[in-house]
């Protein structure tokens, strides 16, 4: 009952201090989040000015502003106002501070009967507080330990304030409601993208879908935002810190007129969403990024390692890959993200068979992702033989042996061996090539039910 009548009373302190409006019209406002976890806000609002010097109030900023990117300007005549000083207000109203506040000031100490009517008031001098509540206190001439009873504090104490609020200090040239441009960057906007790959039963094709999962813990909420992405590693400097339904169509599902617009933009992409919506404070949203049917993909096998290895029995994952490229109802730059891909099972009922994480992917570009190990496919690796032919060369003889247990599929599979230094491949069962400065590739077709071997020797010098 004292902690409900405590409340009581400081949303009264509260209206009081609400009472006090701001002097600024909201009129719109633009957002833009980056990958970074920090969001740039342009707030427009038309602001109360009389002419000479003035203190401005502008509340409903984010809890998390970092008050140094703040750029203040007259829309309507950017010569006519000047800022002379900033401040940024954010000791906020709590329990503890008000008492702290309070410290060797009267307060009064009220007790009420079961059916809320007051049986005592007393008049005391708050002395010390724990936790939000009076721990001593003098009533009289008596020292008093933990007071019962709901504490009534007769106004809101100087320095308080129920919201984030920027105050300026202002010259202004002109007498009316210009329209005026605030922006800054602030922590707790988040931004991923987050991708539903269903892949057909024999995993020639797939239908992806992409949605874009915005988290908002900046302090504040955003009404009929303007929403912007960007994707990219934008640099920032660190400060020194002491301590499910498509329809199937050649290119994107989503309509320009609801969803995003890509753009490149320096040298990172941005999305434009073409419609306003509203971020709330302590949300997390998805909006819909594109849809895409019938893209041509392909199931890998890939067996991948480093050629000296001692480790015998392997298993070998199992990819899927496919080209985001415009023939294929993509050619979108697909930001960073989750793939997390489905098939349907007999009964067509999708089941989740994996998920991958892909980096930024610019148009034409290749997706590989990584599902998991293929349940019949094995594969043991052997180093037969190990010379050495001078104190820097080592000659190394290996086989390869794979199995195949699935009864009506042959299968191929790429063998990645990872070497170092300068190496020779001296002979090989099979062909192959050099994939790149470290690796030596196979593609090894094996039989249904069946198995098959590579045996290669490889001199390497370092």
């Amino acid at each position: 009952m004292r902690y409900a009548a405590f409340f009581v009373a400081l949303l009264g302190l509260m209206g009081t201090a609400v009472a006090q409006a701001p002097v600024s019209e909201p009129q719109s406002i633009e957002i833009t989040v980056y990958n970074q976890g920090i969001g740039l806000v342009k707030d427009r609002r038309k602001i109360t000015l009389a002419r000479g010097r003035q203190t401005l109030r502008f509340e409903d900023v984010a809890a998390k502003i970092n008050p140094t990117t703040v750029h203040f300007k007259c829309l309507d005549n950017p010569e006519a106002v000047q800022i002379l000083e900033q401040n940024y207000q954010f000791d906020l109203v709590s329990r503890e501070k008000l008492l702290e506040k309070y410290l060797g000031r009267e307060i009064e100490i009220v007790r009420y009967d079961r059916d809320g009517k007051i049986v005592e008031v007393q008049q005391a001098v708050l002395l010390g507080q724990r936790g939000g509540r009076p721990s001593v206190v003098r009533v009289g001439q008596e020292i008093v330990l933990d007071p019962q009873g709901t504490v009534k504090l007769p106004a809101l104490p100087e320095g308080l304030i129920i919201k984030p609020t920027l105050v300026w200090d202002i010259s202004s040239q002109i007498v009316g409601k210009p329209l005026c441009e605030v922006s800054y960057i602030t922590e707790g906007l988040t931004w991923e993208a987050d991708y539903v790959a269903v892949v057909n039963q024999d995993d020639t094709q797939l239908d992806l879908s992409g949605w874009v999962t915005l988290t908002n813990t900046s302090g504040v909420s955003y009404k009929n935002a303007k929403l912007k992405l960007i994707a990219g590693a934008v640099h920032r400097v660190q400060p020194i810190v002491y301590r499910a339904d498509k329809a199937r169509r050649a290119g994107m599902a989503v309509p320009e007129a609801e969803g995003f617009e890509e753009r490149a933009f320096f040298e990172y992409h941005l999305y434009t969403l073409q419609r306003p919506t509203t971020i709330r404070d302590n949300e997390t949203k998805q909006v819909s990024l594109l849809s895409a049917d019938g893209v041509k993909a392909k199931k890998i096998y890939i067996l991948e390692g480093p050629a000296t290895r001692t480790t015998e029995k392997e298993n070998i994952a199992v990819k899927i890959e496919f080209k985001n490229s415009k023939d294929q109802g993509l050619g979108l730059a697909l930001p960073q993200g989750t793939v997390r891909v489905y098939k349907a099972d007999q009964e067509q009922s999708l089941q989740f068979v994996g998920e991958d994480r892909i980096e930024h992917t610019p148009r034409d570009e290749v997706v590989r992702l990584l599902l998991g190990s293929a349940f019949d496919l094995k594969a043991d690796h052997k180093v037969l033989k190990v010379q050495r032919i001078a104190p820097n060369i080592t000659q190394y003889d290996v086989e390869i042996s794979l199995r195949n247990h699935k009864d009506d599929q042959a299968v191929e599979i790429v063998v990645n061996e990872k070497l170092w230094g300068d190496w020779q491949v001296l002979n090989a069962s099979q062909e192959y090539r050099q994939k790149d400065a470290r690796t030596l590739e196979f593609v090894v077709s094996v039989p249904a039910n069946g198995q098959a071997k590579v045996s290669y020797r490889v001199q390497v010098k370092r």
